[in-house]
């Protein structure tokens, strides 16, 4: 990354996600969540935006997330799929015992 290339509103609004990240997970207070998101706005180069997350460890990749999410659906829809099984099951079983 050149530090010096010029910041756009898109670099901005993710180092002001990241910030909120990090917040939301107890490594900035409020208060430095407030003033680090304020110069963001101010900052004007790529550099000026690394210092303001230099000292936060890198977060999660979010497409590594959506694989965990989506195995935990495919689980929840087999675990209901063999529950509607057995459900017919049993109720065939009932109907055919009475």
């Amino acid at each position: 990354m050149d530090v010096e290339l010029r910041a756009s509103d898109d670099d901005r609004n993710r180092v002001v996600a990241a910030l909120h990240q990090h917040t939301a997970a107890g490594r900035l207070t409020l208060d430095e969540f407030s003033d680090r998101a304020g110069a963001v706005w101010t900052a004007r180069t790529l550099g000026d935006l690394a210092a303001l997350t230099r000292d936060l460890p890198p977060l999660p990749d979010p497409a590594a997330g959506v694989g965990r999410v989506e195995r935990g659906r495919q689980e929840l829809l087999m675990v209901f799929a063999a529950a509607a099984l057995t459900l017919l099951l049993l109720g065939g079983l009932l109907a055919v015992t009475r």
